[in-house]
């Protein structure tokens, strides 16, 4: 039958593929994604408060990820309210919410929970900050720029869960396919936006799902590898990769695109990392040369934690009075390890190396 985009893609491709998917070329590309992606899970542990890592690096990849759903955000704007604990434009605060569900996400797989149904709903739910459950209504069809009809996602909520029931089984079940976890997120991450089951959050969750496989399997212990970025640079392919899987069972290329965003970003944030690493010890070293008698490895720790911050988040963090933190705060300044400025009536401190290296 031939495909017709304005007709509900009620038959989806069965789970697992067929075997003859999974090309020579698809396991030459998964074994240098599984090399990359080790060395990032290495990479991981050198910074010892890695919360450095799981707030920065997925704050990093909130935006970016938003992006994709062209919701636009500036950093400057997005490290400013993370400091004001969410207080910002729309656009931004919906930015933070997708990085409170990728830290709900984590905790819930962390506590044994396994991938679910109600975990997405609840993962969409937080972006969005408004209860979505699978779509009910009829009628949801996927346009492009141009209006244009290119994907009318299955249709009625029994057909939905159904669908998404399978996806689960395929996803903790290791007994129905013995497919590599990086294969399978793959297929995972096609099959769960051609259901596209929720009226809106659905790529946002998605690709929260990608992380929280990998850790759930194992692969990864916390979540730091991010495929936005590789998305948003290579986004043609993306979207065609998930046409051709549509239109005709062409599963090799798609499996070969998602394994090589897996490769590309573990390298990246590995390198990523390793700079973190390199510039906070770098500013240990300049702390203690510099100024001494205020160096604690605490007082280091806070201010990579978030990379704009007020005073308050110094007090309450080293647990010291307000006059303490800022004769903490102005000897960092004039040694010219963080940056002070003025926004509205607030006044922030800025880590400005750490946010030149997030930011490339």
């Amino acid at each position: 039958m031939t495909y017709d985009p304005n007709i509900a893609f009620n038959v989806l491709p069965a789970l697992p593929p067929p075997e003859e998917v999974i090309t020579t070329e698809v396991y030459r590309q998964l074994n240098r994604a599984t090399r990359a992606l080790g060395e990032l899970k290495g990479a991981g542990r050198v910074i010892p408060d890695q919360s450095v890592l799981i707030s920065m690096i997925g704050l990093q990849e909130a935006k970016l990820s938003s992006e994709i759903e062209n919701i636009v955000t500036t950093n400057d704007e997005l490290y400013r309210a993370f400091a004001d604990d969410g207080n910002a434009d729309p656009a931004t605060k919906e930015v933070l919410r997708y990085g409170q569900a990728l830290w709900y996400a984590y905790d819930q797989i962390k506590m044994g929970r396994p991938l679910c149904t109600s975990l997405f709903e609840e993962i969409a739910t937080t972006i969005k900050m408004v209860d979505i459950g699978v779509r009910k209504s009829p009628g949801t069809k996927i346009m492009n720029s141009l209006r244009e009809i290119i994907y009318t996602p299955p249709d009625g909520e029994p057909l939905i869960r159904a669908l998404l029931y399978d996806l689960e089984k395929f996803m903790n079940d290791d007994s129905i396919s013995e497919l590599d976890p990086l294969i399978k997120m793959a297929i995972t991450h096609y099959q769960f936006e051609a259901i596209h089951p929720f009226s809106d959050g659905n790529g946002r969750t998605g690709r929260i799902l990608n992380i929280i496989y990998l850790i759930d399997k194992g692969l990864l212990e916390i979540p730091v590898l991010y495929l936005s970025k590789y998305i948003i640079e290579n986004k043609m392919d993306y979207y065609r990769g998930l046409k051709a899987v549509t239109e005709e069972g062409k599963w090799e290329d798609w499996i070969i695109y998602m394994l090589k965003a897996v490769e590309s970003t573990s390298i990246i944030t590995k390198s990523k990392i390793y700079r973190i690493e390199e510039l906070i010890n770098d500013t240990v070293q300049q702390v203690k040369s510099q100024s001494n008698s205020i160096y604690s490895k605490d007082l280091i720790e806070v201010i990579f934690r978030r990379p704009v911050f007020k005073i308050k988040f110094v007090e309450e963090s080293l647990s010291v009075s307000r006059p303490t933190a800022l004769k903490y705060l102005q000897t960092l300044v004039g040694n010219n390890v963080l940056m002070e400025f003025t926004h509205g009536k607030n006044k922030y401190y800025a880590n400005s190396n750490f946010i030149d290296l997030l930011s490339e």
